[in-house]
């Protein structure tokens, strides 16, 4: 066991308590750009600066959000009276982590298929981190799913970088969010996503045992199990809580400290209703709760539009939504809720 193991485990612990999750803010410079020319709102730095400070700021997000993932423009950001982001979540007693891939580029040889890079100067860049504040890490792996895809060496090739990145953060002190993502994109089955999913945490976790990861120092961050979004057939609440605990209990160590789900193009109300239902069953033996981007910030960016007069609605908003998954990760939530 590493010589820091209670700080990871502490940090672990501190991210998934009960009836909190994480709130993914961690978007590119373009992703954020892109997300702001649908509203309107002009693509600057200071106008990111402004919607983050709306998010870091609203009043009672605490209450249902333990951790924030930020990308690295955001974490050196300040408030417009000049605080620091990382202060005023810490203040507020959420942890701050950050987002410390570079992005997934196309596999060499493997037409189709991306690999996240980043591991290059990643020690350095996780000691710095630190200094400022960070606690936490996330590293995103991306995969699709075709009749031939994904392919076993892009499954390997991925999971041997996101063991490799979570041995870093490790040492750093810092707890690793390790995220394979397997995209909605396409017209396969739900049996056919939960079938590629439980390889790929298959795969995943054999390279974190290899790494000699402290599994109760990491947190894992997975799509859930779903057909694709063009699929003819929609599978129920029920149909995807099953398929996609099933998946978890074939391949996740109990150690884990938690699995924190990311949305994945569903929307909203649906991505809190799943986590929901996956809560109504028997008991599991990690705790289960959200790391939303899009789906906890969508309905609060469409309210503040780039307009500050419209700051306090679009935080209350914010909070509705964290509120609602709040509930979902303790089996709570009630579709009565959403008004």
């Amino acid at each position: 066991m590493p010589l820091n193991a209670d700080t990871l485990i502490d940090t672990a612990r501190a991210l998934m308590a009960p009836g909190k999750g994480i709130l993914a803010m961690d978007e590119s410079l373009g992703t954020c750009n892109r997300r702001f020319a649908q509203v309107g709102i002009g693509q600057s730095e200071e106008n990111r600066r402004r919607y983050r400070e709306l998010l870091v700021t609203a009043p009672g997000l605490a209450s249902h959000i333990s951790g924030a993932i930020l990308f690295e423009e955001t974490l050196y950001q300040r408030t417009a009276d000049g605080v620091p982001f990382v202060e005023v979540l810490q203040a507020a007693g959420i942890v701050v982590g950050i987002k410390v891939d570079a992005g997934a580029q196309p596999l060499a040889a493997f037409p189709g298929e991306r690999i996240t890079e980043g591991l290059d100067g990643l020690r350095e860049r996780l000691k710095a981190y630190a200094g400022q504040g960070a606690r936490f890490a996330k590293w995103r792996a991306v995969l699709n799913i075709t009749e031939q895809l994904p392919s076993r060496f892009a499954i390997q090739a991925n999971a041997q970088a996101l063991a490799r990145y979570a041995a870093l953060c490790q040492e750093a002190r810092v707890v690793p969010i390790v995220e394979p993502e397997i995209l909605m994109d396409g017209d396969h089955s739900l049996a056919r996503c939960q079938a590629v999913t439980t390889e790929v945490l298959a795969q995943v976790f054999e390279q974190l045992h290899q790494h000699r990861i402290l599994l109760e120092g990491m947190i894992l961050k997975p799509n859930m199990v779903l057909p694709g979004q063009d699929s003819p057939v929609t599978a129920t609440l029920e149909a995807v809580a099953q398929a996609t605990v099933e998946s978890f209990l074939r391949t996740v160590p109990a150690a884990v400290a938690g699995i924190a789900f990311l949305s994945g193009g569903q929307s909203s109300p649906l991505a809190t209703a799943h986590l929901n239902a996956m809560h109504q069953g028997a008991p599991l033996p990690w705790p289960l709760t959200f790391s939303y981007g899009r789906a906890l910030q969508d309905e609060a960016l469409h309210v503040w539009a780039g307009d500050d007069a419209h700051v306090e609605r679009a935080q209350q908003a914010l909070v509705q939504r964290a509120r609602c998954n709040g509930a979902a990760a303790q089996g709570q939530y009630h579709p009565s809720m959403e008004n």
